[in-house]
């Protein structure tokens, strides 16, 4: 069966960080594209960062860039996102998803493989 486990989050003061997990199971890790995207409360979903495994490429959404990091460990099958300096409105679950191939047109529409559950992110003020 495919797992996509999310794990790391929690509440942090602003200008905290975070490392977020997504440990996959059930595929072939390094030929997908792994996402995190986030939903805060009465907002739309957003992509926050992608890489492309099969490529080594690596995305971030103009929001989180210079901020967050996205990064893959091949061997443990596990993708990160670092979180540094986090505002207020970075609180949100927080997902991780994956899609077949060099998926980074597919990450900009959500339209992704498989989804993980999410963990949530605060951060206070």
């Amino acid at each position: 069966d495919v797992q996509l486990q999310a794990s790391g989050g929690g509440l942090v003061q602003a200008g905290g960080s975070l490392r977020l997990s997504c440990a996959a199971s059930g595929f072939a890790f390094g030929d997908y594209t792994i996402a995190w995207f986030r939903q805060a409360p009465g907002k739309r979903r957003e992509g926050v960062a992608c890489i492309m495994n099969s490529h080594n490429r690596t995305y971030h959404a103009d929001s989180v860039k210079g901020r967050f990091s996205i990064s893959s460990d091949n061997a443990k099958n596990t993708v990160y996102l670092q979180m540094n300096s986090l505002k207020p409105e970075d609180t949100a679950v927080y997902y991780c998803a994956a899609r077949f191939g060099y998926g980074f047109q597919y990450f900009l529409g959500g339209d992704m493989d498989y989804w993980g559950k999410g963990t949530q992110v605060t951060v206070s003020s």
